[in-house]
């Protein structure tokens, strides 16, 4: 197996070494990077004149970019590699991510008391996919990535699986380098063959294979097959779903639902529908998600009548019912909902004939953040959250609801579940201990470890403290921040500290133990967790106030936190940085070209930058839901405001940056990483300005571990060199 090290180094040498000299301190001066020629284009948006010197940079298979983004990537690997700590950091955070032997994730059970769960060893690069049959003590592999790639290509990950109900076949999907470009294969259980054809172009984002409840074939949803030429903006559009018969031609597999395919489903050519079937209901339901929008709509029809060529689809709730999740148990659908509730409520109706003016309460709207539902055999479970800190509620057959004592005092949350299977097995976990999955038994209302998370060597460190405050935000809202750091630190200004953020979809930034982030914590850094508006910390309301038009607030909570940082203490400008990934892009180029003084460094992962051609993208269709789109004035406004590319302004000092991409990302172009590397490095800063590219990555998902941990590293060595430490 070939390590980071090797991965990355070769392809500094290979690509851009001779440019790179030693650059063991911030007052160095390493050759520059390969400076990005200039074919502006001026756009005018609603009276607005909108300059892109780099536009160019968006065919990123050009030959002039694809070499332009290798010299980047050669110069930024000479650089970090260069760093005096770079060898050491990356020597412990191994250290440190092996401090496990083994972790599991992805548990599905079934009635027969069989386990697939997927689980990567403490020496192993990417996870792996066992069968564990009911009564045995040793799982079997089933489905080994590392093993499928060809010498010279990229590797493979396992992007979703599902066993059938009877546990007889498998459907999973693969997909290489990265990419999410996910591929169905079905196995046969019993003798582990492949059975049938893979079935390509596979959406995986919102949705798993659904097997129909006897076994025979599985639901699926499908991109349609575009020529080479198409529009990127014409991929995530017209996804269907189909049935595949076990054995039968995917060619010929009926199409379920689908854009204009019936009208009792008036779907949107962004909707992204999938079917979800519910042992003991004999009601499917259908999602559609809107785009990236958290707020669904759901329609139901019977079971048998799905493949009977005109599905007699009822609506249970549109969009506007600000519905975001649900869950099935037997003649009833059970939903979260934002109605009169900003931190949303559970309501109840039948499948049947479904109602929802006149659904029944079951949780009313209170001070708890109602987060997901998940049905198992004997009663709903939830995840919520209680002053931000996640705990378990369940809703048994009568509706009443009560809070389950977790293990420990950290946050719980639901970790697996199924309808066929009583309780669930939840995760515990702390900011600075490590996290376990217990068995949760209904019957006597117990938990118990399981075994599959082990205790690692650096899971519970004696040393390390976390804290919980609230900052007044730049409107006089309080917005909370987590802090982490060493016990008995000296707040005198002078520690290096990030300041993390992401802020978008709804999605909150949960309590979580790294066991990598100890590299940071234990050379006297401090993590501290920015829960800025965008998030889901406070429910739907929350999220609202930072997206479109309100999506300034995101950054400026973040600057908020950091000042709050500097006044108490903990570190000072040059000694901070802002640090944010994918949609968290905005909030970091944000911070720096609205407050570069705040800052001494700033590392974007896989960032959003450039919000005005986001909708051109791939991803950027369903995205219009949560930032807006040019072709509305107030859409180009907020749009206008988050482009941390169009704000970067000449003259100005900027913090050093470090800019990491995937070049086979498909839900964040690289090109956005590379205009605003070279918008920055052509500003005239005298920091440093560093794009960090991958060739056999994408926007993280499928990712090995090697690469995530060299990351990591080059990461925290980038951090160390430019803020101390």
């Amino acid at each position: 197996m070939t390590s980071a090290n090797q991965l990355f180094k070769s392809l500094a040498l290979a690509t851009f070494a001779a440019a790179v000299v030693s650059a063991c301190s911030s007052t160095d001066k390493p050759a520059g990077p390969p400076v990005a020629k200039v074919d502006n284009v001026v756009d005018t948006h609603w009276g607005v004149t909108v300059q892109d010197p780099y536009r160019y940079m968006e065919d990123v298979d050009d030959p002039y970019v694809r070499e332009w983004f290798e010299g980047q990537a050669g110069y930024a690997a000479g650089v970090l590699d260069s760093l005096p700590q770079a060898d050491e950091l990356f020597e412990r955070i191994q250290q440190l991510d092996q401090g496990k032997p083994f972790t599991t994730h992805s548990v599905r059970r079934l009635a027969n008391g069989d386990m697939f769960f997927m689980r990567r060893n403490a020496d192993e690069n990417i996870a792996k996919l066992y069968h564990q049959p009911a009564g045995a003590t040793e799982a079997r592999l089933l489905v080994d990535p590392e093993s499928m790639a060809e010498d010279g290509e990229q590797h493979y990950s396992l992007e979703v699986f599902m066993p059938s109900w009877d546990g007889k076949y498998l459907a999973y999907g693969m997909a290489q380098g990265g990419s999410e470009e996910t591929t169905y294969r079905v196995m046969d259980m019993a003798s582990g063959d492949l059975v049938g054809e893979p079935i390509s172009n596979i959406e995986t984002a919102y949705n798993r294979p659904q097997w129909a409840l006897d076994g025979s074939g599985y639901y699926y949803s499908r991109r349609r097959d575009l020529p080479a030429d198409a529009p990127a903006t014409e991929i995530y559009k017209k996804t269907v779903v189909r049935y595949h018969a076990l054995g039968g031609e995917a060619a010929k597999d009926p199409v379920i639902a689908g854009y204009g395919l019936s009208t009792k489903l008036p779907l949107a050519e962004a909707d992204f529908p999938s079917i979800v079937i519910t042992p003991g209901s004999d009601h499917a339901v259908l999602k559609v998600k809107h785009g990236d929008s958290n707020e669904i709509s759901i329609y139901t029809a019977p079971v048998n009548t799905l493949r009977s060529g005109d599905v007699p689809w009822q609506q249970v709730c549109s969009a506007s019912d600000l519905v975001v999740d649900f869950a099935v148990a037997g003649s009833d659908i059970y939903m979260l909902t934002a109605e009169g509730a900003p931190r949303f409520k559970l309501v109840k109706t039948g499948l049947s004939q479904p109602d929802l003016a006149s659904a029944a309460e079951v949780i009313p709207a209170g001070e708890l953040v109602l987060d997901s539902i998940y049905a198992a055999a004997d009663a709903l479970y939830i995840d919520a959250k209680n002053d931000g800190v996640g705990i378990l509620l369940q809703v048994d057959s009568d509706d009443r609801v009560k809070r389950l004592q977790a293990p420990g005092d950290g946050a719980a949350f639901v970790s697996s579940v199924s309808p066929q299977v009583p309780g669930i097995l939840a995760y515990t976990v702390g900011w600075t201990t490590g996290g376990a999955r217990y068995s949760y038994d209904p019957a006597d209302d117990s938990f118990t470890d399981t075994g599959m998370i082990p205790k690692g060597e650096f899971d519970n460190l004696p040393g390390y403290v976390s804290h919980e405050v609230l900052v007044p935000g730049h409107d006089g809202e309080k917005i909370p921040l987590s802090i982490i750091h060493k016990k008995g630190l000296k707040l005198d200004g002078s520690n290096p500290t990030i300041v993390y953020g992401y802020g978008s979809y709804g999605i909150s930034m949960d309590v979580r133990f790294s066991a990598v982030r100890l590299a940071w914590l234990e050379r006297g850094g401090v993590y501290a967790i920015a829960h800025v508006r965008g998030g889901g910390e406070y429910g739907q309301a929350w999220h609202y106030a930072g997206r479109m038009q309100n999506k300034p607030n995101t950054w400026k909570d973040l600057i908020a936190s950091a000042e709050y940082l500097v006044e108490k203490g903990y570190t000072s400008p040059e000694h901070m940085a802002p640090m944010g990934g994918s949609a968290g892009g905005i909030l970091v180029g944000r911070s720096i070209t609205e407050r570069p003084d705040l800052f001494g460094a700033a590392v974007a992962q896989v960032g959003m930058l450039d919000a005005i051609r986001a909708e051109t993208t791939t991803n950027g269709v369903p995205n219009i839901k949560e930032f807006g789109t040019v072709t509305e004035q107030s859409g180009f406004d907020g749009l206008y405001a988050m482009s941390a590319y169009h704000h970067v302004k000449p003259g100005v000092e900027y913090p050093a940056v470090l800019l990491t991409h995937g070049f086979n990302d498909r839900r964040v172009n690289p090109w956005m990483s590379g205009k605003m590397a070279a918008q920055l490095q052509a500003s005239g800063s005298e920091k440093p300005v560093l794009l960090r590219v991958d060739f056999g990555s994408g926007h993280g998902i499928g990712s090995t571990r090697a690469q995530v941990l060299k990351e990591a590293a080059d990461i925290y060595s980038f951090l160390f060199w430019q803020l101390g430490g």
